[in-house]
């Protein structure tokens, strides 16, 4: 009797798992059970650290030769916000006139049912072709911090090395294939403070007001324009998301003023750069007018480019192979855990349409479903090709 792996009610049996970040409730052993009939070695790779909540991971594994192809992806979800505004429970999984509704539903958990059932059906003929991974983690809705970086670090401790990977995060824009991610903008956040003298307003001599320092250093670093972007990126961009003064009174020059912006940039840019420069103009404007500044520097994300090449042209030819259509490559939107896994190997994305991710009555067509395992089983012949 042939065993199979049924990719809607797999997604369905996953969304049923309210697995709010750091929360598993039982998603990554739903996957786990999934996968273990069809030789899949299964690996709860559990971490913490100090201050933040411990996080359970899965790794699974076919075959023990090289190339290992890996898929890559997260369990965890996002609140529902409140249920009410659902047009069902949030976690039941409901399908209606054709669609998949539920938290995760898009994001991503339906990708992770679409890979598994691919995988499961190709499992007979993979033999001593390379092998299959799952890299699945509970941390990529939050911090990021306990999930995909620790796994690939413990992984590589011990050996075991991934040749490629395709990430199933919805990056498909109208129509599942239609776009390929293959890479992604770094992100940088600055939090500025400048430090004043507070004093009253009718006598400006004896206090140093920082506002307007503050607003020559935004307005240097927002008129430069950082550069024009390349090939496969949009330009590198500076956006100002709040000033704060916290100052109620009309008649007092306040202490300090306050302001938070981010930096998404190309390959063009280094975080290490763009740091080195909003130090040099604060340091300027400080320097003409007195006083002094705090500048909080965090990166939320490197960039990276998997360039056109034999990876990218087998995903995209698998692609057309099930939709007739060549897919975008695409390095837009925001961060996701490929940022971590390009340390190790070639990644891409590849996934659903992602119109209702993190949304009220986030859902996917079922029928998307049936098109994105039949994508990523096309993508699994031609990888494993005699």
């Amino acid at each position: 009797m042939t065993v199979r792996l049924d990719a809607l009610t797999l997604a369905q049996d996953l969304i049923r798992c309210p697995s709010v970040t750091p929360a598993d409730a039982g998603a990554l052993g739903v996957l786990a059970a999934a996968l273990e009939p069809f030789g899949f070695r299964c690996e709860i790779m559990r971490f913490e650290d100090e201050g933040t909540p411990p996080v359970d991971n899965l790794y699974a594994r076919l075959g023990t030769t090289a190339p290992v192809l890996c898929f890559a992806g997260h369990t965890d979800v996002v609140p529902p916000g409140d249920p009410a505004a659902w047009s069902a429970d949030p976690f039941a999984a409901r399908i209606e006139d054709g669609l998949l509704i539920g938290r995760g539903a898009n994001d991503m958990k339906s990708a992770i049912a679409a890979f598994a059932a691919a995988a499961a059906a190709f499992s007979p003929r993979l033999g001593e072709r390379g092998s299959i991974a799952f890299l699945i983690t509970g941390d990529e809705e939050g911090p990021a911090i306990n999930g995909t970086v620790k796994m690939l670090e413990a992984l590589a401790a011990r050996g075991e090395r991934i040749d490629h990977c395709v990430v199933g995060e919805p990056t498909s824009q109208r129509r599942v294939g239609d776009t390929l991610k293959i890479g992604r903008r770094g992100s940088c956040t600055g939090r500025l403070r400048v430090l004043g003298a507070q004093g009253h307003v009718a006598y400006p001599h004896k206090a140093d007001n920082p506002i307007p320092k503050l607003v020559a250093i935004l307005a240097a670093l927002t008129a430069r324009r950082l550069d024009s972007g390349t090939p496969y990126f949009e330009p590198s961009n500076l956006e100002v998301t709040t000033v704060d003064v916290g100052n109620p009174a009309t008649n007092v020059i306040p202490a300090e003023a306050r302001a938070v912006f981010n930096i998404r940039h190309n390959d063009l840019q280094t975080a290490e750069g763009l740091e080195a420069w909003v130090h040099d103009v604060c340091r300027a404007v400080i320097a003409a007018e007195g006083g002094a500044f705090e500048l909080d520097w965090s990166i939320g994300g490197d960039v990276f480019l998997t360039g056109p090449g034999p990876f990218v042209e087998l995903l995209a030819d698998s692609v057309r192979d099930v939709t007739g259509h060549v897919p975008e490559l695409s390095t837009g939107g925001g961060t996701s855990d490929a940022r971590f896994i390009k340390n190790y190997c070639p990644v891409a994305e590849l996934g659903l349409v992602g119109e209702t991710m993190h949304k009220v009555d986030e859902q996917v067509p079922v029928a998307d479903i049936a098109a994105l395992q039949a994508v990523y089983a096309a993508v699994l012949t031609r990888y494993f090709a005699a």
